[in-house]
């Protein structure tokens, strides 16, 4: 018995020196839309452990919109969010030195019923399109100029806009009261699982503007001097970031974590939006990623000018956050 407490005093003594010696855990405080997408990527690193076994200590916290997210960013309610590299390169031309690492690639589309008649862009003469967002939304903007180009049309004359927030667009095109819709990626999943199809996708209407190369739409935002400060705790979380990516491409486990913040309403819904998510996840990148992105600023900053891009005529240098890298993409 004097062995048995002997050894439990010791094995003790050495839990409470090892915690005592231990690295206190680096807080991030990560702002997100209380049910967007981004929320499942967080779950799986907060269930997994996956930023606590790097030196992180996660912290959510959650926010009503997008509006809110830059204002908590802006007030330094939360060290990061994600949001898209317009808004950084704009902030950077203020004067505001924001950064970005890549989120995701994954893009809306244009969505319409089999049954609708409309086969092709040039279809949608006179008909009502919902848009998610507003007359600036990039993806509406990078529509106009596809078409444009394409068609030699505008748009917002070609066809009769209609803005609203996603989930009324999809209520109204299920009702037949819009004739197409270009929405977010989850929702046109969404639409998928009910009858309607793609028409036209983002990385079509890119390559048709020239762009043919996957880029990035979205991306973790943080100021650039907070992230100077705290290089590899950054670093780390976007380690822990991608592990979660990794573990959702390829295994079913993590999904199963996930399932009750996706609000799939069965399982038709829940394995679209799996596989939308996956399409999205950045792999790699090469050399010509980045002009890519500069490519696409000029398209948006065209067809959006200031009200979009503000006082930003180029890619502000430093957008994109020189801490990270994705790897080189295989030429074979």
């Amino acid at each position: 018995m004097r062995k048995l407490l002997s050894c439990l005093l010791i094995w003790m003594v050495s839990i409470l020196l090892s915690n005592a010696f231990a690295e206190p855990l680096v807080p991030i405080r990560v702002g997100v839309l209380e049910f967007g997408t981004v929320n499942w990527e967080l779950e799986v690193i907060r269930n997994q452990e996956l930023a606590k076994k790097r030196g992180i200590d996660l912290k959510i916290i959650p926010l009503a919109s997008g509006d809110a997210s830059a204002i908590a960013l802006q007030g330094d309610a939360v060290d990061m969010i994600v949001t898209d590299w317009i808004w950084v390169s704009r902030q950077r031309a203020e004067g505001n030195p924001y950064t970005f690492a890549p989120f995701s690639n994954v893009v809306g589309s244009v969505m319409v019923k089999s049954d609708s008649g409309i086969k092709q862009l040039n279809d949608l003469k006179d008909k009502k399109l919902g848009i998610a967002g507003g007359p600036s939304d990039k993806s509406w903007l990078l529509l106009r100029a596809y078409a444009q180009r394409k068609l030699g049309v505008d748009l917002t004359r070609f066809t009769q806009p209609t803005y609203a927030a996603p989930p009324l667009l999809n209520e109204l095109a299920v009702r037949g009261q819009v004739d197409a819709v270009l929405n977010h990626w989850n929702y046109a999943a969404r639409l998928e699982v009910l009858g309607m199809h793609s028409l036209i996708g983002v990385p079509e209407i890119l390559k048709g503007l020239g762009i043919d190369k996957p880029i990035p739409i979205l991306g973790w935002v943080f100021r650039e001097e907070w992230a100077a400060a705290h290089s590899e705790a950054v670093k780390n979380f976007l380690a822990a970031s991608y592990e979660a990516k990794a573990m959702l491409a390829k295994t079913e486990p993590p999904w199963e974590i996930i399932r009750t913040k996706m609000r799939a309403e069965n399982d038709t819904v829940f394995r679209a939006l799996q596989a939308s998510f996956r399409a999205g996840i950045p792999i790699c990148t090469d050399p010509d990623s980045l002009t890519a992105v500069i490519d696409t600023f000029k398209i948006l900053a065209d067809a959006g000018g200031e009200k979009l891009v503000g006082k930003s005529k180029a890619l502000s240098v430093g957008t994109f956050w020189s801490g990270f890298a994705l790897p080189e993409c295989k030429t074979h």
